[in-house]
Parts: structure tokens; C-alpha cells; sequence
């Protein structure tokens, strides 16, 4: 099989993308409301519109760049929480900042069920069976990067927020401190190679979670990368 073209990369990857990164935050929203604060759904960010959610360098450029170099990479806007109003303030913090992933490990089992229906569906039409194969390898990579990545232990990822939630008061207040930092670590992590290395096993840990054995997983990612 050949490989496919930049447009065709892109036309696979867009609704897997656009997904993963605006339910994501709807899931902080969603999760926030439930513990709470109601900030998220009163500014309407506790929904799957996309439009709602996108940043147009994070959400839309960055995907498309990184996707070109084989490490796909992205944003949404914040969803605001005001964690003066949670119930449990340091406790629900995490659970706000969990949901997130959480709601990615989801979608990464979804995208693998519809590979499974693509290859049911491969004997009958490979026209609809093509897209739901590909969209869900795409669909499976961005969601499994999305959620490790932001499990990594740095503000203001996510499992900074659940790290910061755990730490004594006081050494709370001192990791605080670094978030303005966590986007230069996160870079220079990226730029020498060490978060690739970091998220590697973390990434082939969750396929082999997934209902499609991993060795397919990995060989069909391949394919959708180079």
C-alpha cells in the first residue's frame, strides 16, 4: 500500500484531532460542574463544539505542523476552573485535572472499535471501510499522546494539577511556582528527544489496553506517520 499525501494525512487526521482536544477540555468543564463550579458551563465550554474549545495556533497550526514531523502535538483554549467553588477544592482539582485523560483513554478504545468495524466492513466497501481504519489509527494516536502527555508530572499539564493537589501545603505553593515554566520544559524536553522517550513506553503501554492487538496498532500509525 502506498503511502498517503500530505492532503489526505490531513483529511484523516482533522475530526480525530479537533475530537480529542475539544472533549478533552469539555471533560475539565463537565467534570468542574459536576464537583461545583459551574464557570465552564456558564461560558458554554462544557461542550463537544469545537468551536467553543479551538485555539487557532494550538488547536488547528501546531496539530498540522507536528503531524508533518511524526509527533503530533496540540492545544485547546483552557476550560476556567475556579477551584475556590469545588466542594473539595484540593481534592476535586485533581479529579477535574483526571478527566481530561481520562475521557481520552475512552475515545482511544472508541477509535479502535471502528477499526474494527472498517475491517468488518473492508469485504463489502473499502470506501467506508478506508476512512474508519485510517481516522482510527489517527484517532487512537492523538488520544493516547494527548493523554500522556498531559499525565506527565509538569504544571500546568494535567498531572501537574493532580501532583499539586497531593503535595503539602507548602510544597504545593512552591510547585506552583514553576508553571510559568512548564511550557520551556516541555519544549526542551521535545527538542532533545527526552519527552519522545518518556512517552514512548507510556504510549505502548496504553495500546496494549486497547481492544486491536498492538503490534497492528503500531504497524498502522506507522503507516499513517511516514
Amino acid at each position: 500500500m502506498e503511502g498517503l499525501t500530505t492532503l489526505q494525512k490531513v483529511s484523516v487526521f482533522i475530526i480525530p484531532v479537533l475530537l480529542a482536544i475539544t472533549v478533552h477540555e469539555a471533560a475539565h468543564g463537565w467534570m468542574a460542574n459536576r464537583l461545583g463550579d459551574s464557570t465552564a458551563k456558564m461560558l458554554g465550554r462544557v461542550t463537544i463544539n469545537p468551536l467553543r474549545h479551538i485555539d487557532p495556533i494550538g488547536t488547528v497550526l501546531v496539530p498540522l505542523l507536528t503531524m508533518l514531523t511524526g509527533f503530533v502535538f496540540g492545544w485547546a483554549k483552557p476550560v476556567p476552573v475556579n477551584w475556590r467553588q469545588l466542594n473539595h477544592p484540593r481534592r476535586d482539582m485533581a479529579l477535574v485535572a483526571l478527566a481530561g485523560p481520562m475521557v481520552n483513554l475512552i475515545m482511544a478504545v472508541i477509535w479502535a472499535l471502528l477499526i474494527q468495524a472498517g475491517v468488518f466492513l473492508a469485504p463489502v466497501s473499502s470506501w467506508i471501510a478506508m476512512p474508519l481504519i485510517l481516522m482510527g489509527g489517527a484517532g487512537i494516536l492523538i488520544n493516547t499522546i494527548l493523554m500522556v502527555l498531559n499525565l506527565l508530572p509538569i504544571l500546568p499539564l494535567d498531572g501537574g494539577r493532580v501532583l499539586n493537589s497531593l503535595l503539602p501545603g507548602k510544597l504545593s505553593l512552591v510547585f506552583s511556582k514553576l508553571e510559568p515554566y512548564g511550557l520551556i520544559i516541555i519544549v526542551l524536553l521535545l527538542v532533545t528527544g527526552t519527552l519522545g522517550a518518556i512517552l514512548s513506553p507510556a504510549a505502548n503501554f496504553v495500546f496494549g489496553l486497547l481492544p486491536l492487538p498492538k503490534d497492528q496498532i503500531q504497524l498502522l500509525i506507522r503507516f499513517l506517520l511516514y
